[in-house]
């Protein structure tokens, strides 16, 4: 039976292409929108894009989001460290936020990972504004976010609990060796912590980072209004 509709990972083995370099090619504009449904080409319109144009845009292998953290924190002087487990300068989260910001485009299908074309990963490097983009997405976990923001963790995770900032990412923390003792901590770029202040001037900031530890937070009634029923 002939088929008469195809997904992207369809169209690539059609076309005898990486479906990398398919999605970078509709990334660019080489192929046109799936016109089958929001996710599916027609046979006529596969049929009629040109592979090799499509082969040549995408240079083989594409960047992984670790590899293109790695040649972002080169293009600002300050390597990522070459010994597995030491802290980076520029992470995966970094690159994860520069997909959002649409700098860069992910070709991959995996959530645990992204892929990206060298070309636009190179053109990423070249910015001016790169070491205020990269400080801008910087990840802070709740601890350093109120510390940041020089209020109790406790009052930072009202605001959470407030919408007041927003966590893109989590990232999984063991304690010991049994996935048993996992937990879930939220990540926040810095940009958004440091948008709470101004963004919030109905809270009284000078009282909040003068709580002694112990006492009830003032935010914990706007907490619980905001709670759903």
């Amino acid at each position: 039976m002939r088929r008469t509709e195809y997904d992207a990972g369809q169209v690539a083995k059609r076309l005898k292409v990486p479906v990398t370099a398919f999605r970078w090619a509709l990334h660019a504009g080489l192929v046109p929108s799936p016109d089958a449904s929001p996710s599916r080409w027609s046979r006529a319109a596969v049929e009629a894009m040109d592979s090799a144009a499509i082969d040549a845009a995408m240079p083989f292998p594409p960047v992984s989001g670790g590899a293109a953290a790695d040649r972002i924190a080169e293009a600002l002087g300050t390597p990522n460290p070459a010994v597995y487990g030491e802290k980076a300068n520029v992470t995966a989260f970094v690159v994860r936020r520069f997909v959002d910001r649409g700098l860069l485009a992910d070709l991959s299908a995996n959530p645990d990972g992204t892929l990206h074309h060298p070309g636009q990963v190179a053109e990423v490097c070249r910015r001016e504004d790169l070491a205020d983009l990269v400080a801008a997405d910087t990840p802070l976990g709740p601890e350093q976010a109120a510390a940041r923001l020089r209020v109790r963790r406790a009052d930072f995770d009202h605001m959470a609990r407030l919408g007041w900032v927003r966590s893109p990412q989590s990232i999984e923390v063991r304690f010991g060796t049994s996935r048993a003792g996992a937990v879930d901590i939220a990540l926040y770029t810095t940009a958004s912590v440091d948008a709470i202040v101004p963004a919030h001037p109905e809270a009284d900031w000078e009282q909040l980072r003068a709580m002694e530890k112990g006492r009830r937070s003032p935010l914990a009634a706007l907490a619980k209004q905001a709670a759903p029923a």
